[in-house]
Order: structure tokens, then sequence, then C-alpha cells
């Protein structure tokens, strides 16, 4: 397969994915473009590994974890009661949906990682270990801490959805 056929078939997958990691489509883009302009340099060594997908999202992963501890990177995502909707209203199911995926988005970036992988990608934990660099206990017990860390704020809620 060469580089362009791959990136025909695999690269709007990418830009998912990494939307899904970073919570931002465009700074997901960038993290494509950047780890295909990488690849393409050594495209025939990551096609010597057999598995090019594992290869690329760990360069996505690799290159957002960058773009998290870069200095200049001071965004903060924000939950204002304001953004939310009555229950009674049909945009309720979107606001849940928004309003989880905010709770995700400041997971710490393995813990997401781990997430998006399992339960977007739908990979085992072994995949997820080969592409995170780390053992398959190691990527059980990140899924533990974020599940966990979600329960948290589900616990937090009142029946009308606002924090207590």
């Amino acid at each position: 397969m060469t580089f362009e056929e791959y990136v025909a078939a695999r690269g709007d997958a990418l830009v998912r994915f990494a939307r899904l990691l970073t919570g931002d489509p465009h700074r997901a883009e960038d993290l494509v473009q950047d780890a295909l302009a990488k690849a393409y340099l050594r495209w025939r060594r990551i096609l010597a590994t057999e598995q090019p997908d594992a290869y690329l999202r760990r360069m996505v992963v690799n290159g957002s974890r960058s773009w998290w501890r870069r200095r200049s990177n001071q965004e903060t995502p924000t939950d204002s009661p304001a953004d939310r909707a009555a229950p009674d209203r049909v945009e309720t199911d979107a606001v849940e949906r928004d309003d989880m995926w905010r709770r995700i988005v400041v997971l710490p970036q393995r813990q997401r990682a781990v997430l998006v992988l399992r339960y977007y990608e739908d990979l085992d934990d072994a995949a997820i270990a080969g592409i995170l660099g780390c053992s398959a206990a190691t990527v059980r017990t990140h899924a533990m801490r974020a599940l966990n860390t979600l329960r948290q704020y589900a616990d937090q809620e009142t029946p009308t959805g606002r924090n207590r």
C-alpha cells in the first residue's frame, strides 16, 4: 500500500480519532497533518511493522501529549450553567452529550486516550497498550480511574441536571 492510498483510506478515521482525543477539530487536523508529514518520511519502515494504523495512532497520541506539554498552551475548558438546556427541551440530549464531552476533555491525557481507544476505536487492552507504550494492566488502571472520575461527576449532579 502506498502512502497516498493509506491516507485516502484511513485519513478521515485518524482525524476523527484525533478529534475525540483533543476535543478540538482544528487541533485534531493539525495533529494528523503533523503525524502524516512525519510518517511520509519513514513510510517504508512503518509498513514493515505491518501495523500502520497502530503506528499512526501512536504518533497522534504522542503529538497530542507534546501539545499539552507546551508552555504556550493555556486554554482551560469551562462549564457554564447557561450552556445547559432545561430537561424538558428537545436539545437536552445534545446538551448532555456536550456536558459528558466536557468532562472527558478535562481528564488526564492518558486516561482520555484510553477511553477513546477503548470505546471509540473498539480496541482491546493489548492493542491500546501497544499504542500508548505501556502494559495492559496500566491501560486497565487508566480506564478504571477515568470511569471513576466520570462517575463522581455524575454523583454530584441533582435530578435537575445542576451541580449541587
